[in-house]
C-alpha cells in the first residue's frame, strides 16, 4: 500500500480513484464496512482505491486537552487499512491552513485538482470544512459538479447500538475487552517499538519493555494481564501499566510497560503487540518504591492466579 505524505506530493499518476475520507480511529466494524464499500467501488472503476486522513486528528489539533482518547497511532492505522486491502492513504496535515479552509476549496483542491475522484463514500455522521458545511447532500451536489458520483454507507450495528470509536473508548474504560472486540473485530492491542526507559524495573526486580503510545491520551489507565506476540514472542503472558507512573514521574505523558512472566528477552529497539485480556487495578501512586515494588509483586501473583483460571 503506497502512503502519500500531505498534498504537495499528489503527482498526475495519483489521478484517477474512488476514495473516502475520516478519521477511522479504531479501523472498527462499521469502518471496515466503509471500506468494504469502498473496494467494491475500486473493483467496479477499476481504479485504485485511496483513503484520506489527517494528522494530527482535528480534535487533537483544536481542543488536546479534551480531545478524546486515540485508539490507534497512525502506524497502527496504516498496517490496519492495508490489511484490508486499501491501495493508497493520503495523509494530509491538520494544520490552521487546512482548518480555515472551506468545504468547497477542499472539493476543489484535493478531490477533484489533487485525485480527480470518480467516486466518494462517506460515513453516515462525516463532516468536513471549516464550519462543517460538507456532509452527504453538499458531497453529491459537488458530484453533480464535477462529474462523481457520491454515496453514504449505512449505520453499522451490534446490539442494537451504532458502532462507534466512542463506543469502543467506553468499553476499554469499563474493561470490557470482549464488546471492544466484538466492535473491533480483533481483540484490542497496543503496538509500537521498545525504547530505553529509566530503567526503574530492572532496578526493582521486575525488567519491563517500555513503549511510547504516539498519542496524547490513552483510552486504557491501569494495570492489566496481557499477551505480547512480535520479535519472536508468540502470545508470552504478561502484565502491563499504562498510565504516567505517578509514584516516580511528574509528567502527564502516558506509556505502556510491559514485565513478561517467564519470558527473559531483550526488545529494545523491536516491534511488539500488547493485547490486554484483564484488568488487575486502577493506577496508584504510592509513598514509596518499596511500596511499589511489593504492589508488582501481587500484581504478578494475580496474574498468575486469572492466568491459570482463564
Amino acid at each position: 500500500m503506497e502512503l502519500i505524505r500531505g498534498l504537495h506530493n499528489l503527482r498526475p499518476n495519483h489521478r484517477g480513484c474512488v476514495a473516502t475520507i475520516g478519521a477511522f480511529d479504531g479501523v472498527h466494524l462499521g469502518h471496515q464496512a466503509v471500506i468494504n464499500h469502498l473496494q467494491g467501488k475500486a473493483r467496479e472503476f477499476g481504479l485504485p482505491s485511496v483513503v484520506i486522513v489527517f494528522e494530527p486528528l482535528p480534535r487533537e489539533s483544536l481542543a488536546p486537552l479534551s480531545a478524546p482518547a486515540r485508539l490507534m497511532s497512525f502506524r497502527e492505522k496504516f498496517r490496519a487499512l492495508e490489511a484490508l486491502g486499501v491501495d493508497r492513504v493520503l495523509r494530509i496535515r491538520f494544520t490552521e491552513s487546512l482548518r480555515s479552509k472551506t468545504a468547497q476549496s477542499f472539493v476543489d483542491d484535493v478531490l477533484v485538482a489533487g485525485l480527480g475522484v470518480r467516486y466518494v463514500v462517506l460515513g453516515d455522521d462525516f463532516r468536513f470544512g471549516n464550519a462543517r458545511e460538507g456532509d452527504l447532500e453538499f458531497m453529491r451536489e459537488q458530484g453533480v459538479r464535477y462529474g462523481f458520483e457520491a454515496e453514504p454507507t449505512s449505520t453499522s450495528e451490534l446490539g442494537g447500538e451504532r458502532i462507534s470509536s466512542t463506543r469502543i473508548r467506553k468499553a476499554l474504560a469499563d474493561a470490557d475487552f470482549a464488546l471492544a472486540e466484538r466492535l473491533l473485530s480483533r481483540p484490542y492491542s497496543i503496538s509500537g517499538k521498545v525504547v530505553y526507559g529509566r530503567q526503574l524495573g530492572q532496578s526493582l526486580g521486575f525488567p519491563t519493555a517500555n513503549m511510547e503510545l504516539h498519542r496524547l491520551r490513552s483510552p486504557l489507565s491501569g494495570v492489566y494481564v496481557v499477551s505480547v506476540s512480535g520479535a519472536g514472542l508468540n502470545a508470552a503472558a504478561g502484565v502491563a501499566n499504562v498510565g504516567t507512573r505517578p509514584t516516580v514521574n511528574d509528567s502527564i505523558k502516558a506509556n505502556l510497560e510491559v514485565h513478561l512472566l517467564d519470558c527473559d528477552r531483550n526488545l529494545y529497539g523491536k516491534h511488539i503487540d500488547v493485547t490486554f485480556r484483564h484488568k488487575l487495578r486502577d493506577e496508584a501512586k504510592f509513598d514509596s518504591v518499596e511500596q511499589l515494588r511489593e504492589q508488582i509483586g501481587r500484581d504478578i501473583a494475580c496474574a498468575r492466579q486469572w492466568l491459570a483460571a482463564d
